[in-house]
């Protein structure tokens, strides 16, 4: 639950590098929290209010984790634009986000697992 506060607190924080870990723990909690609520709002027959309410709170932090992330692999931010091209852009992004950290230190600051 840590990993999932850590990226919450660091919302705006599209500077720097994010873990593997720390991106696919976000995701982790992430997809239990929607699974969760959606749940709820079937059991107790609401519309699905409480999972948009979640997702448009949990759109920023997830931009910014993820271009985190893609500066961990030596890629600029903006190739998080394209997961917008369908299926293919989703698949080239899960690998991206898949690939180990550039190690040491790059042009978006140092390797987080060495200084963790």
């Amino acid at each position: 639950m840590e990993w999932y506060t850590k990226v919450i607190t660091n919302y705006v924080g599209f500077q720097g590098r994010a873990r593997r870990k720390e991106y696919w723990m976000f995701i982790l909690i992430n997809i239990i929290i929607s699974v969760i609520l959606s749940i709820l709002e079937n059991l107790l027959g609401l519309s699905n209010l409480l999972s948009k309410l979640y997702s448009l709170f949990i759109f920023l932090p997830s931009l910014a984790v993820t271009v985190r992330r893609l500066h961990d692999t030596d890629k600029s931010g903006w190739w998080v634009l394209i997961g917008l091209i369908p299926f293919v852009g989703f698949i080239v992004l899960l690998i991206f986000t898949c690939l180990d950290s550039d190690p040491g230190t790059n042009r978006y600051g140092e390797n987080p697992k060495q200084s963790a």
